[in-house]
């Protein structure tokens, strides 16, 4: 007869997931495309389930009316479907922030993507001032991958409990967050402790899994980006962090 140990561990599933800590592109959709192919294609990304990519990053963040003119997209329109045939190839899930246009509506969203196809996406609920261009998200997607479930907060979302509670209260093990912290340097300087500690709150209790996504570098002479782009377990414990102000990849196994 087996060992119940043994057999308990065989039950468990166990989702592998990378998070992607880019330069900021604006207005570069191309430029982003390739990014997200050169991240799927790197040596660490080999067997993961999950990649995930900072908030508006297909387009990037900027809430200029120009900007968001010419960069929001419709998911079911042909530009969107051509985005979608580029990225079919690319075997782990993308899970892609983008600035997304229905009708006469814009909403920043993460979707959701497996073989070229959109399986669903979350818009994020929580707006800072500057985002009153964008209508508020209602729902709190959960998708399962590996038998493992897992939601997403984008950014600011995650100051609010009950934006993580909601995806949890799913049964999601794991908290997909997507954000783009590129400030001003006094402000990213204040904030450039407590993003990990925040998220770190969420994860205890709510027991999930956190492992955000971010961008680095600088914008001009007034705005930096340092990240974080982390893992967290539900202990609230950084088990892993690509290293601060430099592009790279973490990536972890997470069993449920």
């Amino acid at each position: 007869m087996p060992d119940r140990g043994d057999y308990a561990a065989a039950m468990r599933r166990t989702l592998r997931v990378g998070a992607c800590q880019t330069p900021e592109l604006l207005g570069d959709v191309p430029g982003a495309l390739a990014l997200v192919e050169s991240f799927a294609g790197r040596p660490a990304a080999s067997g993961l389930d999950v990649l995930l990519f900072p908030e508006c990053f297909l387009q990037g963040y900027l809430l200029t009316p120009e900007h968001l003119r010419d960069a929001a997209i419709d998911l079911g329109s042909p530009e969107f479907a051509a985005i979608l045939r580029r990225l079919a190839p690319i075997r782990p899930i993308v899970v892609l922030g983008l600035i997304e246009r229905r009708g006469d509506d814009l909403f920043n969203t993460a979707a959701v993507i497996s073989g070229g196809a959109v399986l669903g996406a979350y818009r994020k609920n929580r707006l800072v001032d500057g985002e009153r261009v964008f209508t508020p998200g209602r729902d709190f997607p959960v998708f399962d991958a590996r038998g493992v479930r897992f939601g997403i907060n984008i950014c600011y979302d995650t100051q609010f409990p009950e934006t993580a509670a909601a995806v949890a209260a799913q049964g999601a093990r794991v908290l997909l967050v997507a954000s783009q912290n590129m400030m001003r340097r006094a402000v990213a300087d204040h904030w450039r402790p407590l993003h990990n500690t925040i998220r770190a709150q969420r994860a205890r209790e709510t027991g999930m899994w956190v492992v955000s996504a971010d961008v680095t570098g600088e914008r001009g002479e007034d705005r930096i980006g340092y990240g974080p782009t982390s893992v967290i377990a539900p202990s609230g414990e950084i088990v892993a962090q690509v290293a601060t102000g430099t592009v790279g990849m973490v990536t972890a196994e997470i069993t449920a």
